[in-house]
């Protein structure tokens, strides 16, 4: 007759009769944690710099997502848009845990505190949990009446159509007496 070990190492009726295998208490705690996303968490914490290494800020803000790409964030930072701690920074600027780093994009300002440093960009689950996001709510979207839109059936529009569908749309050399500048 096999041990009650043997049993267990084939998967036997002791396996069975055992109850599952409690989480480690990291996942305990935040039961709302996906197993994939810790493990994508582990491997963002490994590719981590080591002790005494420092992560450049176009890195960080490309590797947490807040940039499409690297070149875009060190542009941005050579044009003024990335602050670390209230400061204009340049695209080598070291980051460490706790700055608080602002990103001004498209008419609205990202205002994130560090919480992790990461040398890899990674997925968006785990990237939201490298920093804690503080930034005000997005400005709204303006609405408004799209400007020249012809009745189906309507035809071919007339040149006079046109230049009156350009005004509407702001573009130039639109109008009633507007002079062709290139033509005769």
């Amino acid at each position: 007759m096999a041990s009650g070990a043997d049993e267990e190492k084939r998967g036997g009726p002791a396996s069975a009769e055992r109850p599952a295998a409690e989480p480690p208490a990291a996942e305990a705690a935040d039961p709302t944690t996906d197993p994939a996303i810790a493990a994508a968490v582990a491997a963002a914490e490994a590719a981590a710099p080591a002790n005494g290494e420092n992560v450049r800020i176009d890195s960080w803000i490309w590797a947490v997502r807040l940039i499409k790409t690297r070149s875009l964030g060190a542009a941005a930072c050579k044009g003024g848009h990335v602050h670390v701690n209230g400061e204009r920074v340049k695209p080598a600027h070291s980051v460490r845990i706790g700055d608080e780093v602002r990103v001004r994009q498209e008419g609205w300002e990202r205002v994130v505190i560090v919480k992790r440093l990461i040398r890899k960009r990674v997925g968006a689950p785990v990237a939201a949990q490298c920093y804690v996001d503080n930034s005000p709510p997005p400005p709204p979207r303006e609405a408004f009446a799209p400007a020249g839109i012809r009745d189906r059936g309507a035809g071919r529009p007339t040149k006079r159509d046109r230049r009156e569908m350009e005004r509407l749309r702001g573009m130039a050399g639109g109008g009633p007496g507007a002079k062709n500048p290139g033509g005769r």
